[in-house]
């Protein structure tokens, strides 16, 4: 896991590399996306267009309040796969959530090769404990996501609820994939391209500064999408792909995948006290 913090002029890594090496932060010079979508189509009985459908997933998500969350950020390169993935809990009113991250363990064990990270996710702002890199055990790691490549959409190994949802406001060439069944409950299927200028310009005031961080650190602006929806519009889950075009390793692909269910849920989320935000250096890797 990559963090790169370049407030103030300067430059602050943060970095943790999986056993493989691959380094799940969006970091590069440039990414870029592929996939291919048709034109919009309308689900069979439901008069909404399918863009409309899936660009207004986080404002039902606001209307939800709260869920559960999983997520999977996967990495690939040369022929090598690894997955970071990430439970918790996310308050749709207050933008925030926390998660347990596992990282991948290069000998294969399902608990992770490292202790687990926890991540608070605050409009503006990523804290991480038990990050490694030198920091105490009892410390966090503040990063503003504005300073970041990415946005933050990749680099902290999971993305924010809300943001995966925000940038859907982007969506586009939507084709509308059929009625299926993800635990137990009936969504709508929808393929697409999203637009990340575009869901940046749309989003909410909370989730806008990171898409525009987002927009310039990207070659290209479109990211192909599979999404899965609700009756009630909410997103169930979100798999959205990126692909590095330049950097370290050229080539590697990153795949985002956001689980919601449990909506209402009791979502308690407190931001550390600025006593225990680390000030001092952090490590970086060696390349």
């Amino acid at each position: 896991m990559v963090v790169q913090d370049r407030r103030g002029g300067g430059t602050v890594a943060v970095a943790m590399a999986c056993g493989t090496g691959l380094a799940v932060g969006l970091l590069t010079s440039g990414c870029s996306q592929e996939g291919a979508a048709a034109d919009d189509q309308e689900p069979s009985g439901r008069a909404a267009p399918a863009a409309a459908e899936v660009r207004g997933s986080a404002d039902a998500l606001v209307r939800a309040g709260s869920a559960t969350v999983r997520t999977s950020m996967e990495t690939a390169s040369g022929g090598t796969r690894v997955a970071i993935r990430g439970t918790g809990g996310y308050d749709f009113a207050t933008s925030t959530g926390r998660l347990r991250v596992v990282l991948p363990d290069p000998a294969g064990r399902p608990s992770g090769g490292h202790q687990p990270i926890t991540e608070i996710l605050a409009p503006g702002a990523l804290y991480m404990k038990n990050r490694g890199a030198g920091v105490p055990a009892d410390k966090w790691v503040r990063v503003a996501t504005a300073s970041l490549a990415d946005g933050n959409l990749v680099t902290g190994g999971a993305t924010d609820p809300l943001a995966a949802a925000e940038l859907l406001r982007g969506a586009r060439a939507v084709t509308y994939q059929g009625e299926e069944w993800l635990d137990g409950v009936r969504v709508r299927h929808y393929r697409g391209m999203t637009d990340i200028g575009a869901a940046a310009a749309a989003a909410s005031p909370r989730s806008r500064p990171a898409l525009v961080a987002a927009e310039d650190g990207f070659t290209t602006d479109e990211v192909p999408f599979d999404a899965y929806l609700d009756e009630s519009g909410r997103l169930r889950k979100v798999r959205q792909w990126f692909r590095f075009a330049n950097g370290a390793p050229k080539g590697a692909s990153v795949t985002s995948t956001t689980e919601l269910s449990g909506f209402g849920a009791k979502v308690a989320v407190r931001l550390p006290d600025e006593r225990d935000i680390y000030a001092g250096k952090i490590a970086s890797p060696t390349p």
